[in-house]
């Protein structure tokens, strides 16, 4: 039976650490306000909307947002089913030659992270690719690791880690439940 194990993040925890990551990606980017932000859909294109908001706050300039589904890149398609709906991705300006930030809500197994570098390959070489996660979670299967983290929050298999944020749940929270 699921039950709600913890609270690891409400909605000011969630704000400080976005908060935290602009500053980071300010320190560590040589132009934030010129790299692109690529939010991979669902959860990760508000975090990525909030995140360049702050970026452009804090830094003088905002980059450019976009998004990407992954849905067709995933190497799990067989378990997922038969005829996955494939939307593609909105980028808003050429990837090539310039950084390309993507965000999400977890990373978990690194898979997500894979199908969405091969989304943004597909549109171009772009100069370098980071990933910025809300939660890091842990137990990868690829050798893939976040430049920029919200939270590191270790869990076991047999746990799911739950982002809402307000633009499509209403609220934002991240809650750690037992499976």
């Amino acid at each position: 039976m699921a039950g709600l194990k913890a609270v690891p993040m409400d909605a000011a925890a969630m704000d400080r650490a976005l908060k935290r990551m602009a500053h980071e990606v300010i320190e560590q980017v040589s132009d934030p306000g010129g790299c692109v932000l690529v939010g991979i859909r669902r959860r990760g294109v508000p975090l990525a909307r909030r995140l360049a908001a702050f970026i452009g706050a804090f830094g003088g300039t905002a980059p450019a947002v976009g998004e990407v589904d992954i849905t067709f890149y995933r190497d799990d398609l067989t378990r997922l089913g038969e005829a996955p709906s494939v939307t593609g991705a909105d980028i808003p300006t050429d990837v090539v030659g310039r950084t390309v930030i993507l965000v999400d809500d977890v990373i978990y197994t690194g898979r997500t992270a894979r199908a969405a570098m091969e989304a943004v390959l597909a549109r171009g070489r772009a100069a370098r690719i980071c990933l910025a996660v809300l939660v890091d979670r842990g137990h990868r299967e690829l050798p893939i690791r976040p430049d920029f983290v919200g939270k590191n929050l270790p869990t076991s298999r047999a746990e799911r880690v739950s982002v809402r944020v307000r633009e499509i749940d209403g609220e934002d929270s991240v809650t750690l439940m037992s499976v």
